[in-house]
């Protein structure tokens, strides 16, 4: 029989959801920095200059790699989330993230140590990758326990209204940076957003160290014991919400098609937008963003998860359309506006519920792995969705229609995810993942 989860202290649920917030932005500032550079600096300082189009595949190309390191890091990050607490893994994804970022801007480029040079990026992009497998997992799961069960949707969201704030204030940061004369922007400007990051650590330790372990994990630790094997635990028990969490995971593709491709392709010679200019559209749209992400997660505690998530995948589809082809026109105020509307608003209604609906598929002790595993798997699908879009455009990399159908068919899989999956949003937090009938065995264990 389920035993009621005791209420966090006063105070804590918003003390966590903070943490989140703040530690989601500083680690995602240091992820999406490098989406910008790869799509403006990184073709001429890695890669080949004498093939643009191919030293911007592989530019593109590496920032995928992360996302095929997410599902690795993961594995590894989820079961020891699940084993030894959300607290310790959100502290060292941070640390992670923070070092691994400032040693790209140290990096040697391909004319001063030749080939060398995109090995050491691909090296330390793994290294981001494995950083954010756990990040969103473990910030996910720390305010969703914390969270009073009638909120959950609200306070869970602040994660990913953080990732949202990483994302804006890397933009911001990259606008001067990109503004600076070639060859200052070349030889060094472009370091000083890496640079940054060793502040980026130590911020985020100091908020994320003072943080208390969840309510729901220590109760399960100290009755149960916590389990030995989570993963074995997940795919007994769970593995049709794992596959659940990987195809709605697949909605991110929306993210980087906007972030990155759309980026390249509105500052290429077929359509010669300025890089300044296309920053401020991505700048505008997740400050839209950071305001939709809360009210999307309210409506969904009142209303319910599913048609709120239902509404971001399916209207991501097509205002993905809306938005290259306002690219392909040239004109910035409507590229602007429609960057707003797909990016600020639509997507921002999947992209804030997710965090709870998500984690409301798994139980206590399997959480974190069930949420790490399943959104990495899709993410790497969606990181490199990228690279796929680079191809699809063709040799001239103006095939805007081709890139907005594929973005549209990786949204297919979320729907049919969504529409599949129980509403949780009334379930009181210790029966999240319960099944019925419950099964008479129990669980591995181990003393915690």
């Amino acid at each position: 029989m389920s035993v009621p989860v005791p209420q966090a202290p006063p105070g804590q649920p918003k003390k966590a959801a903070t943490a989140a917030w703040i530690g989601s932005a500083l680690e995602y500032y240091d992820f999406f920095i490098y989406g910008s550079a790869a799509a403006l600096i990184f073709p001429e300082v890695f890669f080949d200059e004498s093939d643009p189009a191919t030293a911007t595949l592989l530019s593109l190309a590496t920032f995928g790699v992360a996302y095929a390191a997410r599902p690795v890091g993961a594995l590894f990050l989820g079961h020891f989330g699940d084993r030894l607490g959300r607290k310790k893994i959100m502290v060292f994804t941070l640390i992670l993230m923070g070092v691994s970022t400032f040693l790209i801007g140290c990096l040697p480029t391909r004319d001063q140590v030749g080939t060398l040079a995109p090995v050491l990026l691909v090296l330390c992009r793994v290294l981001q990758g494995i950083s954010a497998a756990g990040e969103q997992a473990s910030a996910n799961s720390m305010t969703l326990e914390h969270a009073p069960p009638h909120r959950r949707g609200f306070f869970t969201s602040f994660t990913l209204s953080g990732t949202q704030g990483g994302q804006l204030l890397a933009t911001l940061v990259f606008i001067p940076v990109a503004a600076l004369p070639e060859e200052q922007l070349l030889s060094w400007g472009w370091r000083l957003p890496f640079w940054m990051s060793i502040a980026v650590a130590v911020v985020g330790y100091v908020i994320r160290r003072k943080l208390e372990e969840t309510p729901a994990f220590e109760q399960q630790a100290a009755a149960e014991g916590v389990v030995k094997l989570p993963l074995a635990v997940l795919m007994r028990d769970h593995w049709a919400d794992v596959l659940r969490v990987i195809a709605g995971a697949l909605v991110a593709s929306v993210s980087t098609i906007f972030t990155v491709w759309a980026l390249s392709y509105a500052t290429s010679d077929s359509v010669g937008m300025s890089r300044s200019g296309m920053l401020w559209v991505g700048a505008l749209a997740n400050l839209v963003a950071l305001a939709a992400i809360p009210l999307w997660a309210t409506l969904s505690d009142r209303i319910g998860r599913r048609p709120v998530y239902l509404i971001g995948a399916a209207g991501s589809a097509v205002t993905m359309f809306l938005y290259l082809w306002a690219i392909s026109t040239g004109s910035y105020p409507l590229a602007l506006l429609l960057g707003v509307v797909a990016f600020g608003v639509v997507y921002s209604a999947a992209n804030g519920v997710w965090p709870s609906f998500y984690g409301e598929m798994f139980s206590t002790r399997v959480r974190l792995s069930g949420m790490a595993i399943g959104t990495q798997i899709g993410f790497a699908v969606a990181g490199f969705a990228v690279t796929f879009a680079a191809q699809i455009a063709g040799p001239d990399g103006d095939n805007w229609s081709a890139v907005a159908l594929f973005t549209a068919a990786l949204c297919v899989p979320p729907v049919v995810a969504a529409l599949s999956a129980r509403e949780t949003a009334k379930v009181p937090t210790e029966l999240l993942g319960e099944r019925e009938p419950r099964k008479a065995t129990q669980p591995e264990k181990v003393t915690a």
